[in-house]
C-alpha cells in the first residue's frame, strides 16, 4: 500500500503545479457563452426546472444532461466565478489519472508502470484543451466514468455477477450522459479481455461478445440520440458538404499527426482549420504507415498483449471523432485524444519496462528517463495552459501555428472587443469575412462593432447580411433591433424583437427591449404598460439574477403602468445591483423623471464560432 500511496500523492501533487494557475483564468471566448455564463438554465444554478431542461434539451447539439447538471452545480456553489468552475475540472482530471492508475493496478499488479501511464495522462500538453476549457467538462467528467466503468468491469472479471455487471452498466450509462465519445468503451472492455484480464482463453470469444450485448445496445441509441441532435444543430452540415473520401483522407492523416504531436508537442492550438483538399503523398503515406504498425503491433501482441491492446485502443476510440461524421470545423482537435492516449502510452510504458528488464543499472537509467519526460511534459503543458489565461492570447498563439482560418480571426476579434479594442477586433472582423465570404457570425460581429463606434447605418447593414444567411437566427433578429432602436426606428424594431423570440422563447434580451419600448416609447401608440411588466418580469426570470439593466427596465415598466411604490423599490435594486451603495433615495428620483427619455437597454456581445463537440 506504501508505493501505491506515494504515487497518487505524487498525481496529486503535480496535477496541481501543471494547472493550478487556471484559478486565475475567465472564461473562454469560444463556447463558454452557451454552455455556462450566457446560459440562462445553467446560470441559475441547481433547480427542478434546470434539471428537466438538462434532460431533455439537445441544445449545443449533444445530449449531456449531466455535463449541464455538473455546470449548474459550480454556478450553483460559485455562481460566475470562472476560476472555481476551473479548478473543478482541475480535479476532475486529477481524479481520472488517479483512477487510472488504480484501474491499472487492480489489472495487471504492475505499480510503477500503471504510474508511469497515469502520470503522462496527467500531464501531457495534448490534455491541456479538455482540462483548461470550461466548455469542455464533459471530457473530464466523461472520462471519470469511463474509468469507474473499468474499474468495476475489473472487479466484474474476478467475480461474475449481476450486481457487479449493473455497476458496469450504470457507470457507462452515466458516462454516455455525460459525453457520447464514450461509444467505443465496449469495445475497450474486450480489447481488456484479450489483455491484461485475459479473459479470452478462459470464457470464450462467444460469450465475451454475449455479455457485452446490452452495453452495445446501450451505446447504440446513445449514438442515435447524437446523431439527432447533432444533425438538428446543424453540427454536421460539412459532413454533407464535404466528400466522403476527402473526409477518409482528412481522418488517415489525423491518426498520424496524432501520434506526432504525442511524441513532439508542439505548435498545439485550439483549433486547426479544415482542409477541403489533402495531399495524395500526405493520406496515401498515413495509410501505408498506419497499416504497416498495424500489422507490426498485432503480430507481435501473440506474445506482447499490451501492444496489440493499446495500438486498437487508440484507433478505435478516435472512430468517433475521427471526422468520418465530421461536427464542426475542425480538421482535428486536442481533446479528441483524452482517452484514445492512453493506448499509446500503455504501449509505451510496458514496451520500455520489458526492454528494461531486470538489470539494475538499466531500470535505474529508465526510471531517470521517466521523471525527465514527465518534467518536460509538465514544462510543455504549464506553458500551453499559460495560452489559455485569455481570449487575445488564446487566438493569436493559434493564429501563430496555424493559418487560414476565419473562425480564429472571428474570435480573437471577440476577444479584443470585449478588452475595448475595437478597431482591432474590426479589422479581424474584415479579415474573416476575406477568407470566407457570407459568414454570417461575422457579419454579425462586424455590426455589433460599427454599433459601438457611433455607426449604426453600417451596423444595420451587416446585420441585414447575415440575416440573408442566416434568417433563422434569433440573436441577429435582436441585434438589428437594438440598431434599429438606437436610429429611432422602434415599429421595425419591435417586429425583429418579436421574431427573435419566436425562433428563441427563452432569451432574456428581446423581452427586456420589448418592455422597455412598451414603457419608455415617446409615442404613446406603442406604450402598454400591463405588457411592459409583463415583459419585464419575464426578461428578469429567465436572467436568474439582479442585472442592473433589466431591473432598470421592470422599474420603468412598473412607472408606466403607475406601480411606483414597486418602481421605486425595483430601480433601488437596480443602482444596488450596479454600485453597491446603500442609500439610493435621492439618486432613485432622478432615475424615475429619466424613464420616459427613450433610452434602451442593450446587452449584445459578440458571438464566438463554435469549437465544443
Amino acid at each position: 500500500m506504501g508505493r501505491e500511496f506515494v504515487v497518487v500523492v505524487v498525481l496529486v501533487l503535480a496535477g496541481f503545479m501543471a494547472y493550478g494557475q487556471v484559478a486565475g483564468y475567465g472564461f473562454a471566448d469560444l463556447d463558454d457563452d452557451q454552455y455556462v455564463f450566457e446560459n440562462p438554465h445553467v446560470r441559475r444554478g441547481i433547480t427542478w426546472e434546470g434539471a428537466g431542461w438538462a434532460l431533455t434539451t439537445l441544445y449545443a447539439a449533444n445530449w449531456h444532461p449531466l455535463t449541464w447538471l455538473s455546470h449548474m452545480l459550480d454556478c450553483e456553489l460559485f455562481s460566475l466565478d470562472a476560476g472555481y468552475h476551473h479548478l473543478v475540472s482541475v480535479f476532475l482530471h486529477i481524479a481520472n489519472s488517479v483512477l487510472l492508475f488504480l484501474v491499472f493496478r487492480r489489472m495487471t499488479g504492475a505499480v510503477w508502470r500503471s504510474g508511469m501511464v497515469a502520470g503522462l495522462f496527467l500531464l501531457h500538453p495534448l490534455h491541456v484543451e479538455s482540462v483548461a476549457w470550461i466548455a469542455e467538462r464533459k471530457d473530464v467528467l466523461s472520462t471519470l466514468f469511463f474509468l469507474l466503468t473499468l474499474w468495476a468491469y475489473g472487479g466484474y472479471a474476478a467475480r461474475p455477477g449481476l450486481a457487479r455487471y449493473g455497476l458496469v452498466a450504470g457507470f457507462l450509462g452515466l458516462g454516455l450522459m455525460a459525453k457520447p465519445m464514450l461509444v467505443t468503451a465496449p469495445f475497450v472492455l474486450l480489447l481488456l479481455d484479450c489483455w491484461p484480464l485475459g479473459r479470452f482463453g478462459k470464457v470464450g470469444a462467444l460469450r465475451l461478445v454475449g455479455e457485452k450485448v446490452p452495453l452495445f445496445l446501450m451505446v447504440a441509441a446513445s449514438s442515435v440520440v447524437t446523431f439527432v441532435a447533432q444533425h438538428r444543430e446543424g453540427a454536421t452540415s460539412l459532413t454533407y458538404e464535404v466528400p466522403f473520401g476527402v473526409r477518409v483522407e482528412n481522418a488517415l492523416v489525423s491518426y498520424v499527426a496524432y501520434l506526432g504531436k504525442t511524441l513532439w508537442p508542439v505548435r498545439l492550438a485550439v483549433f486547426y482549420p479544415y482542409r477541403s483538399e489533402v495531399a495524395t503523398v500526405e493520406w496515401a503515406g498515413a495509410l501505408f504507415l498506419l497499416l504497416g504498425i498495424s500489422v507490426w503491433l498485432i503480430s507481435a501482441s501473440r506474445e506482447r498483449g499490451y501492444l496489440g491492446v493499446g495500438w486498437l485502443w487508440y484507433l478505435g476510440t478516435l472512430v468517433p471523432v475521427i471526422g468520418l461524421v465530421q461536427v464542426g470545423e475542425q480538421a482535428m482537435a486536442d481533446r479528441y485524444t483524452y482517452v484514445p492516449l492512453i493506448g499509446v502510452f500503455v504501449m509505451g510504458v510496458w514496451g520500455l519496462g520489458e526492454l528494461v528488464g531486470g538489470r539494475q543499472w538499466v531500470r535505474m537509467g529508465a526510471a531517470g528517463l521517466a521523471g525527465l519526460v514527465l518534467m518536460g511534459c509538465m514544462v510543455c503543458t504549464r506553458s500551453q495552459v499559460g495560452h489559455w489565461e485569455n481570449g487575445v492570447r488564446l487566438f493569436k498563439h493559434a493564429l501563430e501555428v496555424t493559418r487560414g482560418s476565419a473562425l480564429v480571426h472571428n474570435n480573437l476579434g471577440v476577444a479584443l472587443m470585449g478588452r475595448g479594442r475595437i478597431e482591432e477586433a474590426i479589422a479581424h472582423y474584415q479579415e474573416a469575412l476575406r477568407l470566407r465570404p457570407g459568414y454570417a457570425t461575422a457579419h454579425n460581429n462586424l455590426g455589433l462593432a460599427f454599433l459601438e463606434r457611433g455607426r449604426p447605418v453600417e451596423a444595420i447593414a451587416q446585420y441585414r447580411k447575415a440575416l440573408g444567411i442566416e434568417p433563422e437566427n434569433a440573436a441577429l433578429h435582436t441585434n438589428l433591433g437594438d440598431a434599429l432602436m438606437a436610429q429611432g426606428e422602434a415599429k421595425e424594431a419591435l417586429v425583429h424583437f418579436q421574431e427573435a423570440l419566436r425562433i428563441e422563447p427563452n432569451d432574456p434580451r428581446p423581452y427586456n427591449n420589448l418592455a422597455w419600448i412598451r414603457a419608455t416609447h415617446p409615442d404613446p401608440r406603442l406604450r402598454d404598460g400591463k405588457e411592459a411588466v409583463d415583459l419585464a418580469e419575464r426578461a428578469c426570470g429567465l436572467w436568474g439574477g439582479n442585472h442592473p439593466n433589466l431591473l432598470d427596465t421592470l422599474a420603468a415598466a412598473y412607472a408606466e403602468e403607475g406601480r411606483f411604490v414597486e418602481a421605486v423599490a425595483t430601480a433601488e435594486k437596480a443602482l444596488a445591483a450596479s454600485t453597491g451603495l446603500n442609500d439610493l433615495a435621492s439618486e432613485i428620483e432622478g432615475r424615475l423623471e429619466g424613464y420616459k427619455a427613450g433610452r434602451p437597454f442593450r446587452e449584445s456581445r459578440a458571438t464566438s464560432g463554435h469549437g465544443a463537440s
